[in-house]
């Protein structure tokens, strides 16, 4: 799994750079001058390309375009923003790649499950698809401040400081932005390719698009034919994506691993998946046959260009990836993202107080005996009003409290963050620090709706995931459709009171697929919990978790206090209080892996040191 590509400028000072990458088995794509454009390693059957004229475009990921259209609607691009409408429409994931008469166009996607990445090696713009290529190629350090900020919980970083990455100097571009450079390599302004919807449709309407998005995404999954797989955890996002997929799969196989708890419902419901989809070839992992979570951790190494907090699932899901791979899978589909997509967030009762005050009490009335709290309270939590920029100034100041629990704690332009207990207070400074100063700045939240904008925090935390895993997991390469942008897009056009149904879980989902999910199965109340597999994989791994703590790269560095984050460790440990773990061992896990200041991922060619 993963690849690597580097874009450079056409000009004549990116030959060196050029020449450093060009090396046995690295692709190479140039400019209309003949001048090097693209440079690295990646999967031939991920890549579409075209030209007509001075134009280049090549389409990086899984996509539903063919060369030959794409070649056609390229006669028509004179400029390079003009690009977008050539690949409009198009279903998938993947990143846009444009020389236009040498001048550059270069985006990923707007759940950033592609992203794009910049820094300077001397006075040369270069741009890539992976930060840590970069950081190898300039020399770049790790960046402990941002290492501090991804200690936060719940993450903020994905859009709070998105254009920051764990290295110095080597800069992200946010996702819905793009990357532009005139031909001599200067850039271009800031531009966004992606504007989240107004949220206006009607459930049916919003329904029908969700619909036909979901359709052509997994489409994209099995357009290759073969054998494909597919989580089956019994949940409806999973199971979606398990019926779309039988329905044009060559051979689809699933796979449902067994949680501890009895009381966790979700293999019933995996079992009557399983009896819905007869054609397809079904894998049960018992309770006790796959690795715990934070199985190995102590010794864990990832070519990861980032901190991942999913080194809690790392053997779990390479145990399952390693499963489905025996039976011939060459794409595993997972239902990462449906819940944040189709699980309304509660700010949308505060964009609707301000917008139409006369239709919240309604809503407010089942939120009353949702969460038992008194109409009064509900009431003063749904019509305050903060700033974006007063939210970011809050969230400062209540690092050290305890996490928000309940109705409060949904509400607001996304969940605050908490610093966890093991934390210094100079890392506490820290985060406080940068947290003011993006406010400073009067930043803009990704929507006007505060639901929106805390549903694509989320789904970018997702689409992020996604992107790492792929580069470090054996096996299949990982698709999320739920992370798609055409599916996201048509998501959020939902008017949020509409997708909030008293009794029924994510209505939204439910109607779109009406008639491809068997109806008893859409008509599924409950969700699987898994609290019992945390705490038995915390009981049986905690001297793994221990000795990290106790040799820990981040204390040495002044992060944490690896005496508390021991006693937090424990076999009665609250939940609310262990949350943040995952993210600390993320973050030691991935120091741990640097070799020479570069992970272990980064092509020999660019770990000689900078050019």
């Amino acid at each position: 799994m993963g690849g690597w590509w580097v874009m450079l400028p056409d000009t004549a000072s990116a030959a060196v750079v050029a020449r450093r990458l060009c090396q046995e088995g690295v692709r190479s794509v140039s400019h209309a001058s003949g001048r090097p454009w693209l440079i690295g390693c990646w999967d031939a059957r991920q890549e579409v390309s075209a030209r007509a004229g001075e134009v280049r475009v090549v389409v990086l990921g899984r996509s539903s375009v063919r060369a030959e259209v794409l070649g056609r609607r390229l006669e028509r691009v004179r400029r390079p923003s003009e690009v977008e409408q050539a690949v409009g429409g198009v279903a998938g994931s993947f990143h846009v790649l444009a020389s236009v008469g040498g001048r550059v166009w270069a985006r990923g996607t707007a759940s950033a499950a592609c992203r794009v990445f910049t820094t300077q090696i001397g006075e040369l713009p270069v741009a890539a698809g992976r930060a840590d290529v970069l950081a190898a190629l300039s020399g770049a350090s790790p960046d402990w401040e941002m290492l501090a900020l991804r200690l936060m919980s719940p993450p903020v970083t994905s859009t709070v400081l998105a254009d920051r990455t764990v290295w110095q100097n080597v800069h992200a571009v946010p996702a819905q932005e793009v990357l532009a450079w005139e031909r001599d390599g200067r850039r271009a302004l800031a531009a966004c390719w992606w504007r989240p919807p107004e949220p206006h449709l009607s459930l049916k309407e919003a329904a029908a698009e969700v619909r036909t998005a979901l359709v052509e995404a997994v489409g994209t999954c099995t357009a290759a034919g073969g054998t494909i797989s597919a989580d089956a955890s019994g949940g409806l996002d999973s199971t979606s994506l398990c019926c779309l997929a039988a329905r044009e799969a060559g051979h689809l196989v699933t796979i449902h691993w067994e949680g501890r708890d009895p009381q966790n419902d979700d293999g019933v419901w995996a079992t009557r998946v399983r009896e819905a989809l007869p054609s397809a070839a079904h894998l049960v992992v018992p309770a006790g046959q796959s690795p715990d979570w934070f199985t190995g951790v102590g010794g864990l190494r990832l070519p990861s260009e980032e901190p991942c907090p999913w080194v809690r699932d790392f053997a779990k899901q390479s145990d399952l990836l390693q499963r489905v791979a025996a039976h011939g899978s060459r794409l595993h589909l997972g239902g990462g993202g449906g819940d944040e997509l189709f699980t309304p967030y509660l700010a949308y009762l505060q964009d609707l107080a301000a917008a139409k005050p006369w239709r919240v009490w309604g809503q407010l009335r089942h939120h009353h005996h949702q969460w038992r709290v008194s109409r009064l309270s509900l009431a003063r939590s749904v019509l305050e009003r903060t700033s974006y920029r007063r939210w970011l100034l809050d969230a400062a100041g209540h690092l050290a409290l305890a996490p928000q629990s309940g109705f409060a704690g949904m509400l607001g332009w996304q969940p605050e963050p908490r610093a966890p207990g093991w934390t210094t207070p100079e890392a506490v400074a820290t985060m406080k620090r940068a947290l003011r100063t993006v406010a400073a700045n009067n930043p803009q939240p990704l929507s006007p709706h505060r639901s929106v904008h805390a549903v694509l925090q989320q789904v970018r935390e997702g689409g992020n995931t996604v992107r790492v895993m792929n580069q470090t997991m054996q096996g299949p390469d990982i698709a999320l459709p739920y992370t798609d942008d055409a599916v996201v897009t048509a998501a959020l056009s939902v008017r949020p009171p509409e997708a909030v149904q008293p009794g029924t879980v994510k209505p939204l989902l439910g109607t779109a697929l009406t008639g491809i999910v068997p109806a008893h199965i859409l008509a599924r109340q409950t969700k699987g919990t898994y609290d019992a597999d945390f705490y038995q994989a915390l009981r049986r791994h905690r001297g793994q978790l221990l000795a990290l703590a106790e040799d820990s790269l981040l204390a040495r560095a002044g992060l944490i206090d690896a005496q508390r984050l021991c006693g937090a460790v424990h076999f009665h440990a609250n939940h609310a209080d262990t949350a943040p773990l995952i993210y600390t061992v993320g973050c030691e896990v991935w120091l741990r892996s640097l070799e020479g200041g570069s992970p272990a991922s980064v092509p020999h060619v660019l770990s000689q040191g900078a050019p």
